[in-house]
């Protein structure tokens, strides 16, 4: 099976309560439509920054979310994970203050993913960032996975 690091925000979309917000609500139902529909055709993995990442707010809310993740394998956050963390970050490619981000996208790397899902689209599913993170990773001798949504990764 293929293989899927599972970020934050996927997490936090599926246990949020319903959004009023029209973009969000449907991002939020897009995600239940792939938890229930299409995750089971995937190996998926989580890592220690998403359980640090889920793990903080309303108590209620991050009962729910490490209930999810609990279920999932946690990738390490190991020294290759942390030097090409450093290296997206050297490069400009994130903002500093974007490092959980960056490490996102190396443990992913560094992992081997076929897929990293999230639903944040400023730093993470952006064309002309993923296009400038695959020449980073290029450069430290890595291959970088697709970083989608879940509407992206529904299948055919």
């Amino acid at each position: 099976m293929e293989s899927v690091y599972i970020e934050t925000t996927i997490v936090s979309y599926l246990v949020a309560r319903p959004s009023r917000d029209l973009l969000v609500a449907t991002h939020q139902q897009i995600t239940q439509d792939w938890w229930i529909e299409r995750r089971q055709e995937f190996d998926c993995y989580i890592s220690q920054i998403v359980i640090e990442e889920a793990s903080v707010g309303d108590p209620k809310q991050v009962k729910k979310r490490i209930d999810i993740i609990n279920a999932f394998p946690a990738l390490e956050v190991t020294e290759a994970v942390e030097n090409l963390t450093r290296a997206i970050l050297a490069k400009g490619v994130l903002p500093t203050r974007a490092v959980r981000d960056a490490a996102h996208i190396a443990v992913a790397v560094v992992n081997n993913m076929d897929y990293l899902l999230t639903w944040n689209c400023r730093h993470l599913a952006n064309a002309q960032i993923m296009r400038r993170v695959a020449g980073v990773c290029t450069e430290e001798g890595y291959d970088m996975p697709l970083i989608c949504t879940p509407e992206e990764l529904m299948g055919g």
